[in-house]
């Protein structure tokens, strides 16, 4: 045993793009390093303590509670805590963790270490009032997948759709040689076939638009049992509802349980799979119309396309999409069966 814990110490190496275990950290960082200000660990802390941020406030924002003699100028100060939120203070909240083995109660425990460094202890128990972590992780995670949606995969699928439309419309008049069953079929022209994709991607952009962000945030079992124990004569549910929907975007679910449905997570991974679907289709169509000389790849100096037959170019960029757009579809498959089996995944995204 003792050995072989000394080779563990020996071969462990440093995280780096050729270290990483899954190629979304490895292989294809130059496309993926976007999404790090989202969906890594740190990040994930960084929305937690956001949410506790800014659910801190809206307590103090509420006439009834007895916070409102809280220095209204350190509000700035507080939201200075995801900010400008740091690696160093995503590693505090780890090294906390160490000890709680608790993720979200460390995010609580290093907030109220910065309210002490602040002199402002007297206000420090209202951090995290009367919610239970999953408060806190299903409105992180919904907020950080929202922000991605709208920052990162809608424009980069917008600049998709754009230059589809402008190769549709400089190939309009181009004729070729449609194939049915793989068969030589009735003309067809080549703007029309690109036509197609464009048409098929905005009617599921459509769809997407119609689906909500979804947050949970109502205490332990989704009643509000602690807040109206404490106070009584607020309105929690209008509360909960403004406060999701003001500081964070999202739509919150009205009776849950202690976690939320996850349904609306579903149908939101149902309509991205349909997009990688149309964008796997694509993508083969792509190559196969390479493989019938329909186009011709461009010669980049240095480049070698295989490594016997230096004379190939090969449609490695559609060929790597297509295996890739796979690869998404079948993680965002768990949930096919039943929501339990995505209630799992969620959690071990957590």
């Amino acid at each position: 045993m003792l050995k072989f814990a000394l080779l563990n110490k020996i071969h462990k190496m440093a995280l780096t793009p050729l270290t990483a275990i899954t190629p979304i950290d490895g292989r294809y960082i130059s496309k993926t390093s976007s999404l790090q200000a989202y969906f890594s660990e740190s990040a994930l802390i960084k929305f937690r303590v956001q949410v506790e941020i800014e659910y801190f406030i809206a307590l103090c924002n509420s006439s009834i509670l007895q916070l409102n003699h809280f220095p209204a100028d350190k509000f700035s100060t507080l939201r200075g805590l995801y900010t400008n939120f740091k690696e160093i203070d995503a590693q505090r909240i780890k090294d906390i963790e160490s000890i709680t083995n608790h993720d979200v109660k460390a995010v609580e425990y290093f907030i109220k270490e910065e309210f002490d460094k602040l002199g402002l202890e007297e206000f420090k128990e209202f951090i995290h009032f009367g919610l239970t972590s999953q408060d806190i992780n299903n409105t992180a995670i919904p907020y950080s997948i929202k922000e991605v949606v709208t920052q990162i995969y809608l424009p980069q699928l917008t600049k998709i759709v754009d230059l589809l439309k402008n190769r549709a419309e400089k190939w309009k008049a181009i004729p070729l040689l449609a194939r049915t069953h793989g068969q030589a079929a009735s003309p067809t022209r080549m703007g029309k076939e690109i036509q197609v994709f464009i048409e098929r991607i905005e009617k599921q952009l459509t769809l997407l638009e119609t689906i909500p962000f979804s947050a949970k945030f109502g205490g332990a079992t989704g009643n509000f049992n602690a807040h109206h124990i404490a106070f009584s004569e607020i309105d929690w549910v209008s509360f909960a509802n403004n406060f999701t929907a003001d500081a964070l975007g999202l739509d919150r679910q009205q009776t849950t349980t202690q976690i939320e449905h996850y349904d609306n997570l579903a149908a939101l991974m149902d309509n991205i799979s349909r997009i990688n679907t149309i964008l796997i289709d694509f993508s083969r169509d792509i190559w196969t119309y390479v493989s019938m000389d329909y186009f011709k790849q461009k010669i980049t100096k240095g480049e070698v396309g295989s490594s016997a037959m230096p004379h190939k170019v090969n449609p490695i960029d559609f060929e790597n999409a297509e295996g890739n757009l796979g690869m998404a579809n079948a993680i965002f498959n768990p949930h096919s069966s039943c929501n339990g089996t995505l209630t799992s995944f969620i959690k071990y995204l957590m």
